[in-house]
């Protein structure tokens, strides 16, 4: 069987190791606050009161907290993958609007971005891919 992607260099193991961690943790973090605070501690948290609310802290953890946490995890996922590609040199780099790099299509013999005819990426012209000029059946 021929594989389609050569074996992973080490730092690309690494890169993924450090990834695959931090999903890890940030899905436990999760697993912690919405589970454990809103479903298995919320009667022992309901002995304390969320300030000027006078809700139960384990109803409100259950109800709001959870979600407030899963929207921070999401904004520190970002903010440390950002780091971690940067760490690693596989930053996002500047895009077209058309959001293709603009060599990708010089690299792959078709024409830029911006010119007249037929573009190819990936080996795949653009008839290949573009819709049917008379409406194209399915």
């Amino acid at each position: 069987m021929t594989r389609l992607h050569p074996d992973p260099s080490p730092s690309e193991r690494a890169y993924w190791k450090k990834n695959v961690q931090l999903v890890l943790i940030l899905l436990t973090v999760w697993f912690v606050v919405s589970y454990g605070a809103g479903i298995l501690f919320a009667e022992w948290l309901d002995q304390w009161r969320i300030p000027g609310t006078g809700f139960p802290l384990g109803f409100w953890f259950a109800q709001q907290g959870s979600i407030y946490v899963f929207v921070a995890l999401i904004f520190v996922y970002v903010f440390r993958m950002n780091r971690l590609d940067s760490e690693f040199g596989v930053g996002e780099g500047p895009m077209t609007e058309s959001g293709i790099e603009p060599g990708d299509l010089a690299a792959s013999g078709g024409e830029d971005p911006e010119g007249e005819g037929p573009r190819e990426v990936d080996g795949a012209s653009e008839a290949d891919w573009a819709p049917e000029a008379d409406g194209g059946g399915s």
